[in-house]
């Protein structure tokens, strides 16, 4: 592999340039004659060849306009004889996959190039490592520089005759060394990606290097570098997919939440929050596929049908449950508008005792009516409540202005209420009888009583006429002779099963038998009960 086929890194192209400038040596591949170039021609192919695009690294532009800084000064000087220089050797091609240079316009006859900037100075060599490595290359008498790569010696360029043979090739060493060292560094903190596309690029320029080194331990250390952005490659794809298998964890989370808001009985869904929480949580995956963890598609299109065929399930339901709610609404409307339809017609009756109870029967069909709309049954409840209140404001002032007039009667009853309570206890029957009668015409004389006070006084006075009329009966009970017979036979009877009984208790006693003394005692008390209530109908 000669010089010409290896990719010359920036680095090598400000050496060259420095070379060009300051040495003017003659470099040249194994494969290619010696040729004597101007140090002008050599700047201007360099120039020409570089890269232009915005992929070409930034270091490369510096190297350009070095190259091009002698052929600025000896624009100005006569330049002298053409002395033997460097050929350049493998110029800087575009990259892989990057466009074409773009085509450079040749310079006007005559014209002056304009001031160029100073040449980047390379950054010092080390000389214990340029020695460590000067020990891996030798330079033979006509200028071919080889190197021991492993168990093989190979040939990677070759110099101009008294040039030093070695340092051009120690340097692309050391540059390649670094790269190494750099990848190292910075292989903890980049991506597997990066990592893996550096080392595809270093692989490949240490696969024959035209550069002078301990090439066998760069590429161990490179191998060691495969290894570890394999495992941290391993690292990334796992955390890949333990966040993808949480991402799947939470969408299902999602998923699970509106299937169980679906499948709620229609009757116990609270519809507003359930409506309100689907919709959060609709933004919740909308937000997890723009921002959270990319799933598979199979996964999430799965799990996007379980949540739309949830989605719309829940919509049926609604609209059917609210569908249904409106007819009820409907239907509890119409009933209750009747209602007070017929309260409204009611409300003017002056008819107060029917109306107010077709009022109440009103009432209890009004809370037997289904439940409509919130606003439907307030708007009708108040009409019917107007209603019912105009009836009974009405019927009250009515019944006030009856009780103003019925004081005065309310007054006279009271009187006669304390003449008729003053008979009882009763003495005389027939007389009690007679002051009653006379009490009672006079009751019905005096006329009505305020409607708050009828029930008490006609209940004083019914108390006083009961009392009487059981007087009556006590008093047919003692004087009808058929009964009379029959309470002095059961009273004969009585007497007789009381001394019977006081005698056994007697005898009971003195044997000493409490069993037997509490039995008899207990019948004995019983037959002096019935005793006393047949003694108390003969009297």
């Amino acid at each position: 592999m000669t010089t010409s086929e290896q990719p010359i890194e920036p680095t090598e192209v400000t050496a060259v340039a420095d070379d060009d400038a300051a040495q003017a040596e003659s470099v040249t591949d194994e494969a290619t004659p010696i040729e004597a170039t101007p140090a002008e021609e050599v700047a201007a192919e360099v120039t020409e060849e570089a890269p232009t695009t915005d992929e070409a690294p930034a270091a490369e532009e510096p190297a350009e306009v070095a190259e091009e800084a002698p052929a600025a000064e000896q624009s100005a000087v006569p330049a002298p004889a053409p002395t033997p220089g460097p050929r350049p050797g493998p110029r800087p091609g575009p990259r892989p996959g990057a466009p074409a240079p773009r085509p450079r316009r040749a310079p006007a006859p005559n014209a002056a190039r304009p001031a160029a900037a100073p040449a980047p100075v390379a950054p010092p060599v080390d000389p214990a490592d340029a020695a460590a490595a000067a020990e891996f290359g030798s330079g033979a008498e006509d200028g071919t520089v080889s190197v021991r790569d492993g168990d093989t010696v190979r040939v990677v360029g070759q110099v101009t005759v008294g040039e030093e043979p070695l340092a051009l090739y120690i340097r692309r060493y050391l540059d390649l060394k670094a790269q190494v060292a750099l990848l190292e560094a910075r292989l903890a903190s980049i991506s597997p990606k990066e990592a893996n596309a550096s080392i595809a690029s270093l692989t490949e320029q240490l696969a024959e290097p035209a550069a002078v080194g301990d090439l066998p331990a760069l590429r161990e250390r490179l191998a060691v570098l495969v290894e570890q952005a394999a495992a941290k490659a391993a690292e990334a794809a796992a955390q890949r997919e333990a966040a993808k298998a949480e991402a799947v964890a939470h969408r299902e989370t999602i998923v699970a939440e509106v299937e169980a808001i679906a499948a709620t009985d229609p009757e116990r869904t609270q519809w507003r929050d359930a409506t309100a929480r689907l919709a959060e949580l609709l933004d919740t995956w909308k937000s997890a596929q723009r921002h959270g963890v990319r799933i598979d598609r199979p996964v999430e299109e799965a799990l996007w049908k379980r949540f739309s065929h949830a989605r719309t399930a829940f919509d049926k339901a609604r609209r059917a449950h609210f569908g249904a709610l409106d007819k009820r609404n409907a239907e509890a409307k119409a009933a209750k508008e009747a209602l007070v339809v017929q309260a409204e017609a009611l409300a003017d009756s002056t008819d107060w005792g029917p109306t107010g109870g077709r009022f109440r029967d009103l009432m209890d069909a009004w809370r037997a009516a289904p439940r409509g709309s919130r606003k439907d049954d307030d708007a009708l409840w108040a009409r019917f409540k107007t209603a019912q209140d105009r009836f009974f404001t009405a019927r009250k002032e009515a019944n006030a202005a009856i009780d103003a007039e019925y004081g005065d009667n309310l007054a006279a009853k009271l009187e006669l209420l304390a003449k008729a309570e003053a008979l009882l206890p009763i003495t005389d029957l027939a007389a009690t009888k007679r002051q009653l009668r006379t009490i009672q015409d006079a009751w019905d004389a005096a006329g009505r009583v305020p409607r708050a006070d009828v029930q008490r006084v006609e209940g004083r006075l019914r108390a006083v006429e009961q009392a009487v009329r059981d007087a009556e009966q006590a008093e047919l009970k003692r004087s009808d002779p058929e009964l009379r017979a029959r309470a002095d036979g059961m009273t004969a009877q009585l007497l007789g099963q009381i001394e019977d009984l006081e005698a056994r208790l007697a005898a009971a006693k003195q044997a000493g038998s409490s069993g037997k003394v509490t039995s008899i005692e207990q019948e004995l008390a019983t037959k002096r009960q019935w005793l006393d209530v047949v003694q108390g109908t003969q009297r």
